[in-house]
């Protein structure tokens, strides 16, 4: 059995590890059905019959059937996969007439998990009438698809790219199938991702892992398609959240799943009243934290408890707690004053209050002396200290307190007393720990590197020890707050910063370095000033080298501000506006200037470069830096490579000084370039010895012939992609830069064959889907009419094209490279019109599979493919002289190759052109297209056709697709 096979080696075992995990297995006509036709999403029978039987008294046949209509009806948006999931959740109603009132509905039974029926299925086909699509593997749960899987070989390094891209096209064209379901799966055997549906950007992908069992194939899917897992993910680990008026759908991480139970295990300890959970920077803690708080108040153990969620101003203004109501989890008070706050808690108010630990300053001890309270405190190393923390602790002497930091707890007193509020119950100090290696493992986060901006533009480095790093105050700072008075003190250091000289210096250098280095990736920047007064005066400066609209500053308003500051301020609405305008890849502005505002709780992914400007360290450095670690994806497929801090300051000459951690947990946070330097001069050195020799002092047509031969094995091409993927990062962040003078026309070459064989043998146009865009410039640049375009000329498909291609000087393996991609030119823009073309470029990719698996010589594939042109010029030249349309004309075609004489078929497709004016809509009606299928089936036996229903089903199939 070959590797390459999806269905043998990824798709059937899958199936087959579900059936062992519990699931019962319907074939695909079984499951057709049980849905009575391709257009249902569900399994019809089995909805009508679990809805009665779980809302018995409730729910007769006649209503199953109206909710089971207006459960298939919800919109296909995300608005409409919100309606279907609080269908599951149990949260829709139903009007029960004998007892005058409504009625919760329930679709699942999440508490009896015996008494729902989980099936799976592969190869289900859904239209909606317009399009058609084709999931590999769907799991049901009481008929309702709740999981869609993708399976791809597990030789395909692109395969989870593809199979993203497949999920996101059924999300364009079967979006009522896309509507009910609630998470999607892509594996290729070797790794096993999920996300969200209607959330299907690649950093939202997840790599599924149980760390108590193993890692093999089987594990992974019996572990995450376990029913009564599903059911905890579908009920606990979904959450649907509006931020900035746009609803968004998150499914939780493994790292936020394990915190969740651990934080529930904890919470019915009542031994315990202490937890610290450690999630770094950009790994979704705030999510951990709404879901820990939902499950509290929902748990029956707890005897409707208070949950107070405690946040810092910037998560409160980002209006996501504030909404969370709107979104199924109950009743959510947000306290904004000490008042409201002391009102609710006196007044024993319960489910989930949000709040910020200043409200608690000066609060009377004992306000309320309930142990069913739980305190969840962001930024936990912030708030454990002084009177704020005595303050919370003396008011609810009896509550549970668990606190989450974004950033490890620093070596200080400070940072220990944070392990003895928190940690007391856990031998390492924190209940679950999720550290930075971690989450760049996962790919979370993307990794950071740095870069010291040149010593005449950095601050005297003895200033900057005596006045800020060897400063006991400034040790385990933890917000910028703090931060901001220890600098406010550094007199010389801050002078020398805001110096008009050094600053009009610093712009001129940030400006050529965004220009060359940053904007080419499509990426943007922030510029972090030491306050406000100097973000204004790097906005002055940094006007004079790029547009007054590339950039923005973001501070905040002093009611005394002098003219030169009060110019900047903004309003609400038009921070707002910024704000939502940065995320956006091709939106002004490129880059904002900030000293305090932004650097916490604000999410950019698009965000790529820092100019640290601003002495920091320790916390107020991890969380300020971890804004450009988030993942980010282009609409090309195109990945962040990592996050990039360009050093004005010093700070990281000392990188242990900076970050007063143990240096387990802060294990490669933040590398120097010298050590993607070192690597990438070990990558081209591969290129050199293993894959340069295959093309070196060869022709154009040569080369490509040989590198086409060279890499004809699946296997070898698939390493050589990953090669080179890695070898472009490194050239992506590094570029420009003299280093890599040595080495260009060698990693253009390198290009070039990527390209080649992209093109070649994935059928990938030279795109800037296919190279990064210093790359794709590069190449572009530096390429002549060599390599790369004699491999990729697509000849337009003439009678004359047989004989240039005759004529041509190419090799044949090239030629037969040349005829494909022609071909499927060809299929691509024509098929829509000659549905018959599909069975052509079907047959034409069965020609090259055999050529690239050595089954066929290159002359035989050469010569198949000449047919095939042959074949495409006389079916164009009889169905110009019959005058058929292009669905009738793929009948006569399909029947023509059946050996069926050229007049029988005729005759069929001339009464099939009558046929399809007399449904004009079975395209998009059930009904009409049964009644053609039907029709057809009488037509093929009155003219004596063998095996009629084969040659139905393939007729319908093809004239279906356009």
């Amino acid at each position: 059995m070959s590797l390459r096979s999806e269905s043998q080696v990824v798709q059937k075992p899958l199936v087959r590890y579900a059936i062992e995990a519990g699931w019962i297995y319907l074939s695909p006509d079984d499951a057709l059905r049980l849905r009575h036709a391709e257009t249902s999403p569900i399994l019809y029978d089995i909805f009508i019959q679990k809805v009665q039987s779980l809302n018995p008294g409730i729910v007769d046949l006649l209503k199953a059937e109206d909710i089971a209509g207006r459960f298939i009806r919800v919109p296909p948006t995300i608005e409409g996969n919100l309606q279907a999931w609080e269908y599951l959740k149990g949260l829709k109603t139903v009007f029960v007439e004998t007892e005058k009132r409504e009625r919760n509905l329930r679709l699942v039974d999440f508490d009896n998990p015996t008494r729902n029926v989980f099936h799976v299925t592969d190869e289900l086909s859904f239209t909606n009438g317009v399009r058609a699509i084709r999931a590999d593997i769907v799991f049901l749960v009481n008929g309702i698809p709740i999981i869609l899987i993708e399976t791809k070989a597990a030789t395909r390094l692109d395969g989870i790219a593809e199979g993203l891209d497949q999920v996101r096209r059924y999300h364009r064209e079967g979006p009522e199938l896309a509507a009910i379901t609630q998470i999607f799966s892509l594996t290729h055997m070797i790794q096993y991702y999920y996300g969200a549906t209607w959330n299907t950007s690649h950093k939202n992908l997840f790599n599924w892992k149980e760390e108590s069992a193993g890692k093999d194939f089987e594990t992974l899917v019996k572990t995450f398609v376990a029913p009564e897992r599903v059911l905890r993910v579908l009920r606990d680990f979904i959450l649907f959240t509006r931020k900035d008026d746009e609803l968004q759908k998150v499914v939780l991480r493994p790292h936020q799943m394990r915190a969740v139970e651990r934080v529930l295990v904890r919470a019915h300890d009542p031994t315990k009243r202490r937890g610290l959970i450690w999630h770094t920077q950009g790994s979704g803690k705030t999510y951990t934290m709404i879901t820990i708080a939902k499950r509290l108040v929902e748990d029956t153990v707890f005897k409707n408890p208070t949950v107070l969620m405690l946040v810092d101003r910037t998560e409160l203004e980002t209006q996501l707690f504030g909404n969370l109501a709107a979104v199924g989890l109950g009743s959510v008070e947000v306290a904004s004053s000490k008042e409201r706050l002391k009102e609710l808690l006196r007044n024993d108010t319960r489910g989930i209050i949000v709040s910020m630990i200043h409200k608690f300053d000066d609060i009377p001890a004992n306000i309320n002396t309930r142990s069913n309270i739980f305190v969840l405190v962001d930024e936990a190393h912030r708030t454990t200290g002084g009177d704020l923390g005595n303050y919370l602790m003396g008011a609810l002497p009896n509550a549970t307190y668990l606190g989450f930091t974004g950033t490890p707890v620093d070596k200080t007193a400070y940072g220990k007393g944070t392990f003895k509020v928190f940690g007391i119950h856990d031998p390492q100090g924190y209940l679950d720990k999720y550290s930075i290696a971690e989450s760049v493992e996962d790919g979370t986060t993307v990794p950071l590197y740095y870069s010291l901006a040149p010593n005449e533009l950095r601050v005297n480095r003895e200033v900057l020890e005596k006045e800020f790093l060897e400063l006991a105050e400034a040790e385990g700072v933890s917000d910028i707050e703090e931060l901001n008075r220890v600098l406010d003190k550094a007199v010389n250091l801050k002078n020398m910063l805001k110096n008009r000289e050094r600053v009009q210096r610093v712009a001129q250098y940030i400006a050529k370095h965004f220009k060359e280095n940053v904007e080419p990736l499509g990426y943007k920047a922030f510029i972090v000033g030491v306050d406000r007064e100097a973000c204004c005066l790097l906005k002055e400066a940094l006007n004079q080298y790029l547009p007054d609209d590339y950039s923005k500053v973001v501070i905040s308003p002093g009611h005394n501000d002098p003219p030169e500051l009060a110019r900047y301020h903004l309003s609400d609405e038009d921070e707002k506006a910024i704000r939502k305008a940065f995320i956006k890849p091709e939106a002004l502005p490129k880059i904002l200037i900030v000293t305090e505002k932004l650097l916490t709780g604000y999410d950019a992914p698009v965000l790529y470069c820092m100019y640290l400007d601003k002495p920091m360290r320790d916390h107020v450095l991890l969380q300020a830096i971890a804004r450009v670690n988030r993942p980010y994806e282009n609409e090309n497929g195109k990945r962040k490579p990592g996050g990039f801090v360009l050093d004005f300051v010093g700070i990281f000459e000392n990188l242990e000084k900076a970050l007063a951690f143990d240096s387990k947990d802060v294990q490669s946070v933040i590398e120097g370039l010298d050590v993607l330097k070192a690597r990438f001069r070990e990558r081209i050195a591969k290129g050199r010895s293993e894959y340069l020799p295959s093309v070196k002092g060869k022709t154009p047509d040569k080369a490509a012939e040989a590198a086409l031969e060279l890499f004809r094995d699946e296997n070898k091409r698939q390493e050589y992609y990953g090669y080179f993927r890695e070898l472009e990062d490194l050239y992506e962040i590094l570029s420009p830069d003299p280093f890599l003078r040595e080495f260009v026309e060698d990693y253009q070459k390198l290009a070039d064959l990527y390209a080649l064989l992209r093109s070649a043998y994935d059928n990938q146009g030279i795109t800037d889907r296919e190279l990064a865009r210093k790359t794709a410039h590069l190449v572009q640049e530096h390429t002549q009419a060599g390599v790369i375009h004699e491999a990729v000329a697509i000849q337009e498909i003439t009678p004359q094209t047989l004989r240039k291609i005759a004529e041509s000087s190419q090799s044949d393996t090239v030629k037969v490279f040349n005829l494909l991609k022609s071909i499927s030119k060809k299929v691509e823009d024509e098929a829509g019109k000659t549905p018959y073309l599909f069975t052509i470029g079907e047959r034409a990719e069965a020609i090259i599979e055999a050529f690239k698996q050595r089954q066929v010589s290159t002359q035989e594939a050469l010569k198949q493919l000449e047919e095939l042109i042959k074949e495409i010029n006389e079916a164009e030249r009889e169905q110009a002289e019959r005058g058929i349309s292009g669905e009738a004309f793929a009948t006569l075609w399909i029947l023509k190759q059946g050996a069926t004489s050229i007049d029988m078929a005729e005759n069929v497709a001339k009464q099939m052109v009558g046929i399809l004016k007399e449904y004009p809509h079975w395209h998009t009606s059930d009904e009409q297209a049964r009644q053609i299928r039907r029709r057809l089936y009488a037509l093929l036996e009155q003219a004596n056709i063998k095996e009629i229903p084969e040659t139905v089903e393939k007729i319908m199939s093809i004239i279906k697709r356009r």
